[in-house]
């Protein structure tokens, strides 16, 4: 197959990026939808893009929860579960609730226990420590829960936790998840989970709290046949979009709906916790898919990183005021202590991996003393770094912990389960895109071979230069805030679903301005008499930043997002600039 063109002629970018722009059909069928709406060119090429045909566009820019929702009970054991959570409540039994430490397993406990509430019930809060106790149920804690409790939900857990489930001989189980399943699943009453190996995988696409607003749905239906009114489950979408966000979920079907739909119940600002932790951020507009990645989730992330395990759960279920103002003051200062932490390990790890080599299908790099709360930031980082799947390994002792994420096309879950059933690892499991293991010492490095050999065979490594992908190319002029709210309509974006990017082609660079210590704002001219603002984070930690100030009344191709900057009660279009290129005509 004949590679396309490098966009603009950008074969090797300031970055070393070669720039790739929409083929020709793809062109085709923007041109398509212009005709059958007459929406902008901009907004019709991200529609292309996601395969949405012309007449389903205006549909696609409006996704409704009504119509994408799916029938809670397609997944195997929903009615058993929703059946019996709804008999606790009604009977008045003990519930406990087991949840995974990150934000996906917050939002998840958060869910049941706010629907809880809303019935006048209360639940145990149970979240392991990631030091002590690791991912995931253990044993002795299944026990203990089991002998106070009548009723143990795991929430983002449990799957593959055999033993632990089998501990709790007090108790009936039920389990809420999505990661891998084994070819067996441990004991208990209900396992909810669309990556079952006997599930059609239709709906793997899910968040754990996906999964848990679909039993809710259900539970909500059983209820209304008993004559129990259940709570507004719209008012929940937040913590949904949260999670499915932060959670790296592809943002397709009903995961567009669920955050499109969250986004609006969070503008509202009714949950005391998501409030708080967004003023505390300065999250002074309305909240995006971008803030919920990289402004609210590592904030609630941090306390099951390096702090308190339960605190992120606990912000978002607390509907007292001063108690959600502690909890986001903690996790804010708690973020700070993780960001250093991690650029530490961050720096040792990319080190050791480009003295191994960062030709091999896997990048890899394991230390004693490494923090395990932020190993799994570190691979995502050294994945970026490498543009490979990358595993980072805390070692104490004769153990190591170890965290992993993948590029897309590569299933780093299902290599980590074989590795497993090989005998290579002592515990592992996870999904395509992100996976833990745990792995002795002494049989380190020859797990590492196995994994990037596995790898090799799901193509890792083969993806030769790192490319940027464009959606086409504006003039300054065309960038106006309807313009940027019309391809924000075109989202959510994030996991299967990348923020659009353009390039501006041949603009002049008008007074360029440090910000900080590694900033940079500067100013396009198009040469048609329209400029736009340009606003380069972290520009004088790569090329970019010499690279423009250098360019001061000369011309670079730029490429990046459009977006709306709002300072001081004003809302003006800009470029946050992401790459840039010297003219091949110009020197």
């Amino acid at each position: 197959m004949t590679e396309p063109r490098a966009f603009l002629g950008v074969e090797s970018s300031a970055l070393g990026r070669r720039w790739v722009g929409p083929d020709v059909a793809r062109d085709r069928q923007a041109e398509a939808i212009w005709q059958a709406t007459n929406l902008p060119p901009a907004v019709c090429a991200i529609l292309a893009r996601a395969e949405v045909a012309p007449e389903t566009a205006q549909d696609y820019l409006t996704p409704s929860l009504r119509a994408l929702l799916p029938d809670p009970r397609g997944l195997k054991e929903m009615e058993c579960a929703a059946t019996r959570i709804l008999q606790a409540v009604t009977g008045r039994e003990r519930i406990a609730i087991f949840a995974d430490y990150d934000v996906d397993g917050a939002c998840s406990a958060a869910l049941l226990l706010d629907w809880l509430a809303a019935l006048g019930r209360g639940a145990t809060l149970y979240v392991p420590d990631r030091l002590t106790e690791g991912y995931g149920p253990n044993a002795p804690a299944m026990a203990r829960l089991a002998n106070d409790h009548d009723l143990i939900i795991c929430v983002d857990c449990g799957t593959m936790a055999h033993e632990a489930l089998a501990a709790a001989t007090q108790a009936d189980v039920v389990v809420l998840d999505h990661h891998l399943g084994g070819e067996t699943l441990p004991p208990a009453l209900a396992i909810v989970n669309p990556n079952r190996q006997d599930e059609d995988g239709g709906l793997g696409h899910l968040c754990a709290a996906g999964v848990v607003f679909l039993l809710l749905v259900e539970a909500n239906r059983q209820g209304r046949g008993q004559g129990i009114q259940g709570p507004d489950l719209m008012t929940l979408l937040d913590l949904v979009a949260l999670a499915t966000v932060a959670d790296v979920a592809p943002l397709l079907g009903v995961n567009r709906a669920f955050v499109r739909q969250g986004l609006k119940v969070m503008a509202s600002r009714s949950r005391p916790g998501l409030r708080t932790l967004s003023d505390i951020a300065r999250l002074d507009s309305a909240p995006r898919a971008y803030h919920l990645g990289y402004v609210i989730g590592p904030r609630i992330n941090a306390g099951g990183r390096i702090g308190g395990a339960d605190m992120g759960a606990r912000l978002l279920a607390t509907r007292d005021e001063a108690e959600a103002d502690a909890f986001a003051t903690r996790l804010d200062l708690l973020n700070t202590e993780r960001r250093e932490i991690e650029a530490a390990v961050r720096a040792s790890a990319l080190a050791q991996a480009e003295t191994r080599g960062t030709d091999s299908p896997l990048a890899w790099a394991a230390g004693d003393g490494w923090h395990p709360g932020v190993i799994g930031i570190a691979a995502a980082r050294l994945k970026e770094a490498t543009n490979r799947p990358a595993v980072v390994i805390a070692l104490e002792g004769e153990i190591g912990k170890g965290s992993g994420r993948s590029v897309p096309g590569v299933d780093l879950g299902a290599a980590i389960h074989r590795l497993v059933r090989e005998g290579l690892l002592l515990a592992g499991g996870g999904h395509k895109m992100a996976a833990g293991l745990t792995v002795a010492r002494d049989g380190l490095e020859a797990a590492m071979d196995r994994l990037a050999e596995l790898l090799a065979q799901q193509g890792a490594g083969n993806e030769g230069p790192r490319s940027l992908r464009l959606d086409g190319a504006l003039m300054p002029g065309a960038v106006t805030p309807e313009l940027v709210a019309q391809l924000e309509a075109a989202g959510p974006f994030g996991a299967s679903a990348p923020a659009p990017r353009f390039a501006l082609a041949n603009m002049r660079i008008e007074n360029p301005r440090r910000m900080g210590d590694t900033h940079l704002r500067f100013r396009c001219n198009g040469g048609d008499g329209t400029r736009l603002d340009v606003i380069c984070f972290g520009a004088f930690d790569s090329p970019l930043g010499p690279l423009i100030a250098a360019r001061q009344g000369r011309n670079l191709h730029l490429a990046g997002q459009v977006e709306i900057n709002f300072w001081g009660g004003r809302q003006t279009p800009q470029l946050r600039l992401e790459d840039a290129a010297i003219p091949r005509d110009t020197g």
